[in-house]
Formats: structure tokens, sequence, C-alpha cells
């Protein structure tokens, strides 16, 4: 059964500090649809005029959603791109997309979404898997990502270390909830370390924003945390985090919700239950007393 839109919850700050609406790119990867059939079945849903990037790689301009882009999801078959990897494969990147397309999931990314506008992306996840689209989670070979790309409140250190906080008092009660096989459990970013943990879970830890960015970077060099906030760092501080990390990350004003939970094969599958969990760690940031009572007991 289809989720209704009504479940999707509103964030409890709602727009920035511009009065514009806060804004949310997502990122569902999947299986078995190609590129190029899956941004067609796109098109014939929202409107809008289909591109070719590459071979592997194609957009679609001017949709009910804004412009959104499907793609295999591995920077080798790309290769007009500037992050390419191997600079030498570029002429062999239309057969090698073909060769890693049955190991390799597709990625649909939208740009950034008022927030209202997630019921319709939700509902063309049903199109998409009756064209042949399909994936549940998480296999041996990996798992298919779920991400939410949320532009903050603010960029003031008070609300990003809020958000982290509750975060981190949600964390486990979170992977409980949605890392429901052994697959997902397997492929997930791993929680952050205890000892940052408790750091930032103390009530005396008053950070400015580039000692949170220091402090962070410190004992996360890696965008592999379920809210990565190297893409957030990078943009506000590049010449300090871009000396201490390895592996690919883009800098974006973002708090990036990484799950490996997308299911599009699977009839009902929605964003919802997964965005009202992030919705339930803005809840907590925007509550001081009750953020504060937390970081006290230790629980939200």
């Amino acid at each position: 059964m289809k989720t209704p839109p009504s479940s999707f919850h509103p964030l409890p700050v709602p727009d920035g500090p511009d009065g514009r609406a806060r804004r949310v790119g997502v990122e569902i990867e999947f299986t078995g649809l190609s590129e190029r059939a899956a941004a067609l079945c796109l098109s014939q849903v929202l409107g809008g005029t289909v591109e070719e990037e590459d071979a592997h790689a194609f957009l679609l301009r001017g949709s009910r959603l804004g412009d959104l882009g499907v793609e295999l999801d591995i920077r080798h078959v790309h290769p007009h791109r500037p992050d390419h990897p191997l600079p030498w494969l570029r002429p062999h990147a239309r057969w090698l997309g073909v060769a890693l397309r049955p190991f390799v999931p597709r990625e649909l990314v939208t740009g950034p979404l008022d927030p209202r506008a997630l019921p319709e992306l939700d509902a063309v996840i049903a199109p998409l898997r009756q064209a042949g689209a399909g994936g549940r989670g998480a296999s041996a070979l990996g798992s298919l990502g779920l991400h939410f790309n949320i532009v903050p409140a603010t960029l003031e250190a008070a609300t990003v270390l809020a958000v982290l906080r509750a975060f981190l008092l949600l964390e486990a009660r979170l992977r409980t909830q949605c890392l429901t096989s052994p697959a997902a459990r397997w492929h997930a970013p791993p929680p952050y370390p205890a000892v940052y943990t408790a750091r930032v879970l103390s009530p005396d830890y008053r950070p400015d924003l580039r000692e949170l960015c220091d402090d962070y970077v410190r004992s996360n060099p890696t965008r592999h945390r379920a809210l990565d906030l190297l893409p957030l760092f990078l943009h506000l501080f590049p010449e300090r985090v871009v000396p201490r990390i390895s592996g690919k990350a883009k800098p974006r004003a973002v708090l990036h919700y990484r799950l490996p939970v997308a299911h599009v094969g699977a009839p009902g599958w929605s964003l919802a239950p997964d965005w009202n969990r992030w919705v339930e760690v803005e809840q907590l940031a925007a509550d001081p007393e009750r953020l504060a009572a937390a970081l006290c007991d230790g629980s939200a």
C-alpha cells in the first residue's frame, strides 16, 4: 500500500535565516533498469526533457521536480567529468559501464527540493519499479543507498552542534529501526567512535565552528558515517579539511544523512519512514530544554 502524502513530517525549523524554505536533495540507488530507460520513465511521469551526458548518465531537465539525474554510480564510466580517477580509462568508459552494470547500482539524484515535494518524488518509485527497477536494500555485493542532503537551519556552530548531538543520542535506536537485515547492518556506515561521541555529548563541550570542524575531521576523516558532515566542513573550511582526508567527498552546505536502505524493488516501499526518522533528529535538536536533559541523562 502506498504511503499517503501526509506521512512525510515537516521539519521543525522549515525556513532558513533568509526566510526561504530549507531544501533537501535526495539520492536513491536501484538495480535492473538502465540509466536511459529510467530517465525516460521519469520523463513520462514528471515531464521534462531527457539529455544524454554520456553513455551511462542522463539528465532530466525541466521536470515538475526540477532537474534530475540518473547515472551508473561509479566515476570510472563518466569520461568527461573532472573527478574521473583513471584518465587512461576514459576511451573505454562506455564498454566498462556495460561490463559493470550487473554489479553497480544506478542512482537517481535530485536537485535541492522543497521537502513538501517529497511525496511527489515518492510517487515515482512505483513507475520505476514497474518499468524494471529493482533492489531491496543490501545484498552480498553491496548496499543500495538512500541519502538525504538537508540544508541546515543555519550554519552557526550552535545549530550544527545541536543536530550532531541529537543524532548521536538517537543513533543506536535509528540503526535498530532502519537496519533490519544482516546485510544492511554489514554495509551500514559504522557508528561514530565512542571517544568522540563522549566528547561531543559532554555538556561542557562548547566549540566554535572551526573547533567543531577540527574535532570532527580528527576523529572522522571519512565519509563513512550515517550523518556525514565532511561535505559541510569541506564547504566551510576547505583549507582545514582537504589535507586531512582521502577518498571521494564533495563540498556541499548540507547535512548528509546516509542509509543503505533503498528498496525500490519492494512494492509499497516509501521514503517517508526514513525521512521521518531524520525529522525526529531535528525535533530533538530544535528543543534546547529536551536536548539539555538528554545530555545529562545520556538518552533521548
